[in-house]
């Protein structure tokens, strides 16, 4: 089996910053596609800078299931979730490196983030497959990749493999310095 870099569980403190909002903002990035009551899945949340996005969006009503592989990663995003009074509304999971564990999920999430995530899987085809189960027909998948570390024929090749998942692009929305994509499942 090949060896993947996963992003190291410190790096989680620059990716979390406040600071990172200055080239990123996360509510306009979400805005579109996130509403009050939805349940939302995130792959490889980190520490949390989307989650917490994720969460105020969802609202009271609604939910987030965070799934990242590395402990530490969802013991600090736990706490920064206490912190900002949402952890009720975060589900936040311990994966396997060929699992998300997404038991019980079948059918039900509203719409999924995939943001920097998918390079780093050594195993694309089953990720997508996860994806697809876990949403609702018709919901969509937000994929994201920095162009800094997946090049444009790299980026098609996922979309490939979502597609042989049953997700489908139906956008090629602008992401600043990512390849991305909303995808649908049909």
């Amino acid at each position: 089996m090949a060896t993947h870099r996963v992003c190291p569980w410190w790096l989680g403190y620059f990716l979390a910053s406040p600071l990172r909002r200055l080239f990123e903002n996360p509510g306009a990035m979400l805005a579109p596609y996130v509403r009050e009551g939805m349940t939302v899945l995130e792959p490889g949340p980190g520490m949390g800078f989307f989650t917490l996005e994720l969460a105020r969006r969802v609202g009271p009503s609604g939910r987030v299931i965070a799934v990242d592989i590395q402990p530490r990663m969802i013991s600090s995003l736990k706490r920064r979730a206490a912190r900002a009074r949402m952890l009720e509304r975060i589900d936040a999971r311990l994966a396997e490196p060929d699992s998300m564990k997404l038991d019980g999920l079948g059918g039900t999430v509203d719409f999924a983030l995939a943001y920097a995530v998918v390079h780093e899987l050594p195993d694309i085809g089953s990720f997508f497959a996860e994806i697809a189960q876990a949403l609702k027909p018709g919901a969509c998948a937000l994929l994201a990749e920095p162009a800094g570390h997946v090049n444009a024929a790299h980026f098609e090749e996922e979309l490939k493999a979502a597609a042989r998942a049953g997700l489908y692009p139906a956008s090629r929305p602008t992401i600043r310095r990512s390849h991305a994509a909303l995808l649908k499942r049909v």
